[in-house]
């Protein structure tokens, strides 16, 4: 009875690729896939709560901008570059068009995506705070919660986090800006330089023998129904994915600005690292939200860490782990390192993501190499999974797309046919 019980359990395994699961590059079509104005309906997130997460992006710029007068003048935003030439024809595997670059990986304040996340969440927090204080008066500028008073009240405070890096980063910085305690749980495969420039910042960088999961799993439980502290939890935070999503918004205003239309004729291919699923996941809804079934979100995972494939393969009725699939989780990628996919993302982006490539870390380490001495991007190997997809991707699209290829990027990767 128990074993008949275990191979029940197990037959979701069974779902996954044959390929995925002997760590070989794949691309996996999302048989869910749904048209999105009967999906988006069915969700427990939707416009307002971008259009309120835009709000509060706008309401803390004058913070932003003391804070960090050298950065974007108070927007979290990067710009959207054009390759040309040579390396425009490869990273299209030879087809014709133009090449755009969302720079996710140049944004202002930490350089990375996760600054769309995690910056947010801590000012979504300090806000609730100082809202619950008395602090916020009508009319006064956000730029007062750099004044004493605010961070009286924040220096009381604990901000938690797993991290492999980035996020931690993100997180600690703004937090630690700010005048909360930070604390980073990091996982083993962490870079040591990320955790080093964490305790620069003053943060408390708290090491796990665990992966990524495991340190998540820590930090979860030692600050549950702390009362004094707030816990961002990536894989289950509807801030951290509101704060991705909101830069849909200025995706549609520098396409516009590009005088690029997107609509049903002309598809906008979403090309987007994924790790535990809340940026891309945050990304591509809100690029759902603006574009409908005329965006096509394409998540981009190592071949030892594809885990939004694997649950989305195997389905929703529990959290899977590529361990289960006799996966490692060893990837140069370390912020795509993660065992277990985001449920929240899972569950929201099921019907709405097109597909997912998986790549070799050789193939990350070469266009690493392409992007750095070709165009100028100093990428990590993250923000290069994207161009190790796209040629890919794009070859198994019908010809007549695949001969207009007109738009890529690479920390947010984007492709328009």
């Amino acid at each position: 009875m128990a074993a008949a019980s275990e191979m029940q359990n197990r037959a979701w395994v069974d779902r996954i690729p044959e390929a995925v699961r002997c760590a070989g590059p794949t691309i996996w079509t999302n048989p869910a896939l749904d048209a999105t104005a009967s999906v988006l309906p069915g969700l427990a997130i939707g416009r307002a709560d971008v259009d309120g997460a835009a709000a509060r992006w706008q309401r803390f710029a004058p913070l932003l901008a003391r804070l960090f007068p050298e950065e974007g003048a108070g927007r979290i935003d990067s710009p959207l570059g054009r390759l040309e030439g040579r390396l425009s024809r490869e990273i299209l595997d030879g087809a014709d068009g133009r090449v755009l670059v969302k720079a996710d990986h140049a944004l202002p304040v930490t350089g990375c995506i996760k600054a769309r996340g995690g910056v947010y969440e801590v000012l979504a927090y300090a806000e609730a705070l100082a809202d619950r204080a008395g602090l916020i008066a009508e009319g006064r500028s956000y730029a007062a919660f750099a004044d004493p008073e605010f961070r009286a009240l924040f220096a009381r405070h604990v901000i938690a986090v797993g991290s492999t890096g980035n996020l931690g980063f993100s997180v600690g910085l703004m937090g630690r800006a700010l005048g909360f305690a930070v604390e980073v749980h990091m996982s083993h495969d962490a870079k040591a330089w990320k955790k080093q420039r964490l305790r620069e910042l003053g943060a408390r960088v708290v090491e796990h023998r665990g992966d990524y999961g495991a340190a998540v799993a820590a930090a979860r439980g030692a600050f549950a129904g702390r009362a004094d502290a707030h816990f961002v939890d990536d894989e289950d935070s509807v801030d951290l994915f509101l704060g991705y999503a909101a830069a849909a918004l200025d995706l549609q205003r520098q396409l516009a600005e590009a005088g690029i239309a997107v609509g049903p004729a002309r598809p906008l291919f979403v090309y987007l690292p994924c790790g535990v699923g809340g940026a891309p996941g945050g990304v591509a809804f809100g690029l759902k939200l603006l574009f409908g079934d005329a965006v096509r979100p394409v998540f981009v995972e190592p071949v030892a860490s594809p885990c939004m494939l694997v649950q989305l393969a195997a389905g929703l009725d529990r959290s899977v782990s590529v361990y289960e699939v006799g996966l490692d989780n060893r990837t140069a990628a370390d912020g795509l390192a993660c065992a277990s996919a985001s449920m929240l993302v899972a569950r929201t982006l099921e019907k709405l993501v097109a597909a997912v490539v998986t790549v070799p870390d050789d193939a990350l380490y070469r266009w690493l190499k392409v992007m750095w001495t070709e165009a100028g991007l100093r990428l990590e190997p993250s923000a290069a999974a994207g161009f190790a997809a796209a040629g890919r991707y794009a070859a198994t699209l019908p010809a007549a797309a695949r001969a207009d290829l007109a738009l890529r990027g690479a920390a947010s990767r984007i492709s328009r046919t």
